[in-house]
């Protein structure tokens, strides 16, 4: 594991985007015989692009803005992936026609659209795993016995 001890934001981003990244993953690839009719079905309505680019850019921002972190594995994957949404919500908003080729053309191949999936479930449960567990005591310092006051001698 890092060496490199958690800033509490990056424990806390890992706790809410662990599980999610993780549920996201698991459950793309076990319901992976209905991706096509669901993209299907986005691709049919251009609101779509705009409700679902506009909250997925927001989310991204708020990732991005909010951890400026870079040290650590956990810190690494938060930011990567906030950078991440921020440019797949800002490709739904700015490019719709490219996002769905290349939407498409990823749900056509199998082998790549599961093993992401599965690369984002792994990442999900290292996050939960470093956002849920119990952080260590922090060692308390030592401190010297005040010295005792003794009467003085004349």
């Amino acid at each position: 594991m890092s060496t490199t001890p958690l800033q509490p934001r990056t424990r806390d981003f890992a706790r809410v985007l662990g599980p999610y990244f993780a549920i996201i993953g698991i459950t793309t690839v076990s319901r992976g015989s209905e991706m096509r009719a669901l993209l299907t079905g986005f691709e049919s309505s251009p609101v779509w692009f705009w409700v679902t680019g506009a909250l997925v850019l927001l989310v991204g921002l708020a990732i991005v803005g909010l951890h400026p972190y870079w040290r650590g594995a956990a810190a690494i994957i938060v930011s990567v992936m906030g950078w991440a949404i921020t440019l797949r919500g800002t490709m739904l908003l700015a490019f719709p026609k490219a996002f769905m080729a290349a939407a498409n053309a990823t749900i056509g191949m199998d082998g790549m659209w599961i093993t992401a999936s599965i690369l984002l479930a792994v990442a999900g449960l290292y996050l939960t795993y470093v956002g849920w567990r119990p952080t260590p005591a922090a060692p308390e310092p030592k401190t010297e016995a005040a010295p005792r006051d003794l009467p003085r001698a004349a």
